[in-house]
Order: C-alpha cells, then sequence, then structure tokens
C-alpha cells in the first residue's frame, strides 16, 4: 500500500476528530447547569481555540510541542470536568490524541489515566454506577483498538512503500542489465559482420596482391603492388583491432580476474616476457563486498589493461609487468606496473596535446572520463610505468571525472 492510499483515511480521521471536539464542547455548554454555563462556556471556548491552535501547529514530527500542547489540552480538559461533569464526554477525542501524539506505551498509559478521571467525574455528578463505569472503560477500549490498529496499518504502509520503491529500483536496474546486454550482443554482431566481410576481403586483397608481387618480381609496376599490399596489411591490422575493441570479452562467465589470467597465460606469453596477475579470488578474499564489478566497467578495465600491457610489451622493453585488481566499496582499482625504461612525462603530454603518438594513452583517458573514474600515470626515465585506473559501478554523472588523473614521476 503506498503512502497516498492512506491519505483519504487519514483525511477523514481528522475531520470526524475536529467535529467531535467541537460538537461535544457545545453539547457541554448546552448540558451545563445555568449557573456554571458562563464558566463553562469560556473553558469549552478556551479549550476548542487551544485544539484549533495546535491542529494547525502541533505535528507528530514535532514532539516537544506536541506534548506541550497535549498537554494544555488536558488540563483545560481537567478544569472543565471540575465545573461540568458533562465534560467528560470530552475524553474520547482526548485518547484519540494521545494515542496519536504520545510514543509507545505513554499513549495507552495516558489514555487510563484519562478513564479514571471522566469516571470521577461522572460518579460527582451522578454518583458511582455502572454505566459510570463502563462508559469510559469502553470508550477507553474502542479507542485503543482503533489507535493501535492506525498504527499497524501505518507501519504495514511503510513497508509495502519500502518494497515497492526497492522493487522499482530492482527494475530500473534490470533494464539497466538489458540494455547493457543488448549493447555487447549489437557490439558483437557488428564485429562478426566486420570479421566476415572487410577483415576477409582486405585479406584476400593482400593475399592475391602478394602472389602478383611473386609472378613478376621485377616488374614496373612491383613497388606500386608492394606499397598496395602495405596498405592492405595495415587496414587489415585496424580491422582485427577494431574488431577485438569491439568484441565482448568472456566476462559473464569467467569474470573479469580469470579473464586476465587466461590473457597472461596465452596471448601475453612470450619468452622473456612475464605477466603477473594478481586480485582477490573470492568476495571473502577481501577488499570488498561484491567480487565482481559490472560488465561495463569489467569490460572497460579489460581494454585498458590489454592497452597497457601491450604499451609495455611493445614500446618500454619490459621483462615483468604486474596486474593488479582490487574490489574496493563501490568501486574497482586496475593497476599496470611494468620494470620497463619508462617515459619523460612532459613530452608524452606536449606530443599527445598536439596530436602525434600515445593514442593509446589518450584513449584510455577519454574511457576512464565516460565512466566517470580516475587515471593516473606515474613513470620517469630508466624507472619503469604505472597505470592506475579506479572506475566507480555506478557513476553518478556519466562523463565526469572523478578522482583527476594525473602523470607524475615516481
Amino acid at each position: 500500500m503506498h503512502r497516498d492510499a492512506l491519505a483519504p483515511v487519514v483525511l477523514g480521521l481528522r475531520v470526524g476528530l475536529h467535529l467531535l471536539v467541537v460538537g461535544v464542547a457545545a453539547l457541554v455548554v448546552v448540558l451545563a447547569d445555568p449557573a456554571d454555563r458562563t464558566a463553562v462556556a469560556a473553558l469549552a471556548a478556551a479549550l476548542v481555540a487551544v485544539y484549533a491552535a495546535g491542529a494547525v501547529l502541533a505535528r507528530p514530527g514535532r514532539r516537544v510541542r506536541s506534548r506541550v500542547w497535549l498537554a494544555a489540552l488536558g488540563l483545560l480538559w481537567v478544569a472543565l470536568v471540575a465545573v461540568s461533569p458533562q465534560a467528560a464526554y470530552l475524553v474520547f477525542p482526548l485518547y484519540f490524541l494521545s494515542l496519536h501524539l504520545l510514543p509507545r506505551w505513554w499513549g495507552p498509559a495516558a489514555v487510563v489515566v484519562a478513564t479514571v478521571v471522566a469516571a470521577l467525574a461522572t460518579a460527582r455528578g451522578g454518583g458511582l454506577t455502572v454505566g459510570g463505569v463502563v462508559g469510559p472503560v469502553l470508550a477507553a477500549g474502542v479507542a485503543l483498538a482503533i489507535g493501535l490498529g492506525y498504527r499497524a496499518l501505518a507501519r504495514e504502509a511503510a513497508e509495502r512503500e519500502l518494497l515497492l520503491a526497492e522493487l522499482v529500483a530492482a527494475r530500473a536496474d534490470l533494464a539497466a542489465s538489458e540494455r547493457t546486454a543488448g549493447a555487447l550482443a549489437e557490439r558483437a554482431r557488428i564485429a562478426r559482420d566486420l570479421h566476415d566481410t572487410v577483415a576477409q576481403g582486405l585479406s584476400s586483397i593482400q593475399l592475391l596482391l602478394h602472389v602478383a608481387e611473386r609472378a613478376d618480381p621485377r616488374g614496373p609496376g612491383v613497388p606500386h603492388v608492394r606499397l598496395a599490399r602495405d596498405t592492405a596489411a595495415a587496414s587489415l591490422a585496424e580491422a582485427r583491432a577494431l574488431i577485438a575493441e569491439l568484441a565482448p570479452p568472456p566476462l559473464a562467465d569467467q569474470g573479469l580476474l580469470a579473464a586476465l589470467r587466461r590473457l597472461a597465460a596465452t596471448q601475453w606469453s612470450r619468452p622473456g616476457f612475464v605477466v603477473d596477475v594478481v586480485g582477490p579470488d573470492r568476495a571473502a578474499d577481501g577488499e570488498v563486498g561484491d567480487a565482481e564489478p559490472p560488465v561495463q566497467v569489467a569490460t572497460a578495465l579489460l581494454r585498458i589493461a590489454q592497452g597497457a600491457v601491450a604499451n609495455a610489451a611493445q614500446h618500454s622493453g619490459a621483462a615483468r609487468v604486474e596486474v593488479r585488481l582490487q574490489r574496493l566499496p563501490g568501486a574497482t582499482r586496475l593497476s599496470v606496473v611494468d620494470d620497463g625504461c619508462g617515459f619523460e612525462p612532459a613530452a608524452v603530454a606536449e606530443r599527445t596535446a598536439g596530436g602525434a603518438g600515445h593514442f593509446g594513452l589518450r584513449a584510455v583517458r577519454e574511457r576512464v572520463e565516460q565512466l566517470g573514474g580516475g587515471l593516473a600515470v606515474r613513470t620517469a626515465v630508466g624507472r619503469g610505468t604505472a597505470v592506475e585506473v579506479e572506475l566507480p559501478d555506478a557513476p553518478a554523472v556519466p562523463g565526469q571525472l572523478t578522482a583527476t588523473g594525473a602523470e607524475v614521476p615516481a
């Protein structure tokens, strides 16, 4: 039950309570002894005025103000009962106010005290009778049943509202997962199409040009054929790199850490070059609650690791690379550290700003910024390179960098 479903019920109870207070106060004035009617009318008017003021100013959330108002209302009622025993009928709305404004068992205790006062007032007016005692007691029982029932209904409404919020959040997560799965499926389809069309066509062109070059190795058109073959080979390499970028990695079944270790044992394995992959095998190991980051984050980190290891193998002359994966609360951190020759950050930053070279580092920075993460590259000539990336599981603002990346000499 949503909170809005209780609004008509609450409104009806409030209006009924207001009418009950005004109607009973008027009845008390009418039934009062003529000699005491002026005092009764003054006290009844004061009680109604205080009640009206409290109905506007006092709220359950304002505890002190509400309890002071209820105490003032109770004192006026006791004074009115002392003058006119008929005012004992006003105890019924006081029951509801006590149960509504007082916490836990203070409400029922106040109801019991008010019942005793009402019974004594009735006895003072017409003697102690069964009806004078049973009437307030029955009214107190009805008020307790209604008040406690309303509290139970409010608790159930709050629990159902919380459940509804969780269901809405789960539906949003499911929709996001479906969108991610659809995007990955579309990327896989494009990769397959590129492989079956463009890549195969370029491979065939390269093969035919190679055959033509071998058929007439000293012909006048051989330099052009060789240039065309080299261009086709370069285009084929770019097409294959694009296919590898689009094709989703096998993360869903293996997980990011397993995928990194598989790469270390296959693609990254070569003589004189060792890649160590370090990370938590289980959520209990450590560093986090969830053992696996979201698919989008895992895919990005896998691509970044591939690029960083490739740079270490091709440009730094490194013999050993450590790829470390850490799960943090709400984020994942990847660090790739090599023992290569390093580079000069200022010179690389200048060439990158001018659009020359080091496209891989620029691509990594752009990818990290799109996912709202942070990037740090620490290096110095002759001291190796450390690339550290931290990506949040759910960036608050897509495309905003949450931790400024920097290239700082180690």
